[in-house]
């Protein structure tokens, strides 16, 4: 099972900027999409951004459209999520996900591996 790493998260102050990571422990034939999901304390894991490998095609949640930017790194087993312009309403912790079959979708129990999260404040 590929094993997934994130890391980047932080406090920081509304109106700023963290960029994440997630780096996987391999990229297999059968990896298609990476995506970010974020859960705050007492709400459901929600989808934020994902991207397909192989064409790059990108989709993101209304609430981070315009603000987030989600990106294939220089390796190929590897992921960024660009944050602009947080908001304190962005706390939550965010979780890397792969999908090993075709198809970009924001449903979390369509991705098969996740990673342990990494906690992203933002305050006021």
């Amino acid at each position: 099972q590929v094993q997934l790493v994130e890391s980047g998260g932080g406090l920081v102050q509304a109106g700023g900027s963290l960029r994440l990571s997630c780096a996987a422990s391999e990229r297999t034939s059968s990896t298609y999409a990476m995506g970010w999901f974020r859960q705050a304390p007492g709400k459901e894991r929600e989808f934020v951004a994902g991207i397909s490998l192989n064409g790059g095609t990108t989709t993101y949640a209304d609430s981070v459209k315009g603000r987030f930017t989600i990106s294939r790194g220089n390796a190929k087993n590897t992921v960024h999520l660009q944050m602009n312009s947080l908001k304190p309403d962005d706390t939550a912790v965010y979780y890397c996900a792969v999908r090993h079959f075709p198809g970009l979708t924001t449903t979390p129990s369509n991705f098969d591996s996740w990673g342990q999260g990494t906690q992203v404040t933002v305050s006021s």
